[in-house]
């Protein structure tokens, strides 16, 4: 199922890059998607996995941020 997703992913317009992450039953993929390409990825790749594995994937949306900081903290 997971290769399916990347397999759908990748053949995507604006995927930069797909690949599976975790392990087993529990993994997931991760997927680099042009901003613009988004909604019509998500719809796509919903639907051609829904087709070929018979049920629906859980896609969650996000944006790479800064990353983790030190916060200087006031007493």
């Amino acid at each position: 199922e997971l290769d399916a997703l990347v397999e759908i992913a990748r053949a995507q317009s604006g995927c930069w890059g797909a690949r599976l992450t975790g392990a087993g039953f529990g993994g997931c993929t991760v997927n680099l998607v042009a901003a613009r390409d988004v909604a019509a990825f998500v719809d796509r790749v919903g639907k051609e996995y829904a087709r070929r594995v018979g049920s629906a994937p859980e896609i969650y949306v996000c944006a790479a941020s800064a990353g983790a900081e030190i916060l200087a903290i006031e007493n």
